[in-house]
């Protein structure tokens, strides 16, 4: 896989740079085709994603930056590793870091809290959702790596 900062050097302006300094769980590396999803405090919609196929596209979650509930545990990433999804990157936060780690699915957050998320459903999915100054789009192209995060398209 390339780099994020080979790809940045090929692709300059062209590509956007999430500013967020996230986290890395499970694998290192990740790159797909990007699927939204947008809640806050609330993971219906995040396990709903993740039990569809995902066919190694990238769940980008926005979750308000809320540092209060985690919006992904081992369960919800376990369903996502196993329904072929490439990868999570959340505004938010996780939990069950140390299984996370060992599942190797490539999970980026801006921290850990061991709280559940709320369970009322609210939300939206497939919309673009901006945060580290870049807007994420369903379809454009996402990679990340040790380096961060950045999209192309």
């Amino acid at each position: 896989m390339t780099s994020t900062a080979d790809l940045l050097d090929e692709h300059g302006d062209a590509a956007a740079v999430c500013l967020l300094q996230l986290r890395s769980f499970g694998a290192l590396a990740f790159a797909g085709t990007i699927e939204t999803v947008r809640c806050y405090e609330d993971n219906v919609l995040v396990r709903a994603q993740a039990s569809e196929s995902g066919d190694g596209r990238v769940l980008v979650v926005d979750g308000g930056g809320s540092m209060r509930y985690a919006l992904l545990g081992d369960n919800i990433a376990e369903l996502a590793r196993d329904n072929r999804w490439a990868g999570v990157v959340i505004n938010g936060c996780v939990r069950d870091t140390e299984a996370l780690d060992a599942l190797g699915l490539g999970v980026k957050a801006l921290g850990s809290n061991p709280r559940p998320s709320r369970k009322e459903g609210r939300g939206a999915v497939g919309v673009p959702v901006t945060f580290g100054g870049i807007t994420f789009r369903p379809g454009a192209h996402l990679h990340a790596d040790r380096d961060g995060v950045i999209v192309l398209g």
